[in-house]
């Protein structure tokens, strides 16, 4: 799936310096990882320790002709005959805005993940459950965070059948951006930890940033058994369509417990789920595969029961 640089000029609210025809495929932040120039956006973004305006003219050299920049390299048009460079006033929203507009495209089924732990190690589940019977577009790696959010958002394509997206944060303010590239119709918040506790006031203030993901969401899953989680949901507004309600699972050598499952209609006409019977019993009744319980204590459960749930309510 590609855009016209005009088009991209237009999405991104950029001006447009040079003159040359181009189609866009690929957007690029680290020019180490380059690998089809023709086609290829390289976003000259700056941070506090580099400035992307540096590699500019080795990635022309290398075949890249089209550039998002905050200030337009002096003598443009006689160093980069063939460029194009798109004008605009933050690089790094600019990368996000293009992202966002890029996902507007795709009518399909998407999960958002965040928590303090377990996210990629969700994602993965999720997609190796998933893709042996869809189209599955996931994050690279670990990337969740403002940059890698909109790159792991890009690579959606007219195949994609349903996307799986990390979304981490570290600052307050942050998850409102990667809530509109991501857009998630299934929202999770695997759990709430101390990880990056220092920039946030309390776990209160972290808790709520993160669920700002709920958001617009149709299904959230979370864990009702932690109280900070469950008083911040309630209060937000982000109900959802439907609640996933994840009890906590009690873990020893030999059994694994969660509570009775059952089905309740709230007053917000949110389905609420609760796990049912005795873990792995559920997982074999109402799921179809096998689930494998590694010898890791509670968190891996935690995580287990969120995936399960998820999947069970997508299938």
């Amino acid at each position: 799936m590609t855009y016209t640089i005009e088009k991209v000029t237009t999405l991104i609210g950029a001006r447009r310096y040079g003159n040359d025809e181009a189609r866009v495929g690929f957007i690029l932040t680290d020019s180490r990882s380059l690998c089809f120039p023709e086609e290829t956006l390289f976003f000259a973004l700056k941070t506090q320790r580099n400035d992307g305006t540096r590699y500019i003219p080795d990635l022309y050299r290398r075949g890249v002709n089209n550039f998002v920049v905050e200030h337009v390299p002096t003598d443009y048009a006689t160093l980069y005959p063939h460029a194009n460079f798109l004008k605009v006033t933050d690089s790094l929203e600019a990368l996000q805005r293009l992202a966002e507009r890029h996902r507007d495209e795709f009518d399909i089924p998407v999960v958002g993940i965040t928590g303090s732990n377990g996210k990629t190690m969700v994602k993965e589940w999720l997609y190796q459950i998933m893709s042996p019977d869809v189209c599955v577009t996931r994050s690279p790696r670990s990337y969740n965070s403002q940059i890698g959010v909109p790159l792991s958002v890009w690579l959606l394509n007219e195949h994609t059948q349903l996307g799986i997206f990390e979304a981490g944060i570290s600052q307050p303010g942050e998850m409102r951006a990667l809530r509109g590239i991501i857009q998630p119709t299934i929202a999770v918040l695997t759990n709430l930890g101390a990880a990056h506790q220092e920039n946030f006031e309390s776990m209160q203030a972290k808790c709520k940033e993160k669920i700002q993901l709920f958001h617009d969401a149709q299904t959230v899953v979370y864990d009702a058994d932690d109280s900070v989680i469950a008083a911040e949901v309630e209060a937000s507004g982000y109900p959802g369509e439907r609640q996933v309600v994840v009890a906590r699972v009690q873990h020893s050598l030999h059994q694994v417990y969660g509570t009775l499952f059952s089905r309740t209609r709230t007053d917000k006409y949110s389905e609420q789920l609760g796990i049912g019977k005795h873990i792995s019993s559920f997982c074999h009744e109402f799921l179809p595969w096998t689930v494998f319980f590694s010898p890791f204590v509670d968190i891996q459960f935690q995580y287990i029961v969120h995936w399960s749930k998820l999947l069970y309510l997508y299938l």
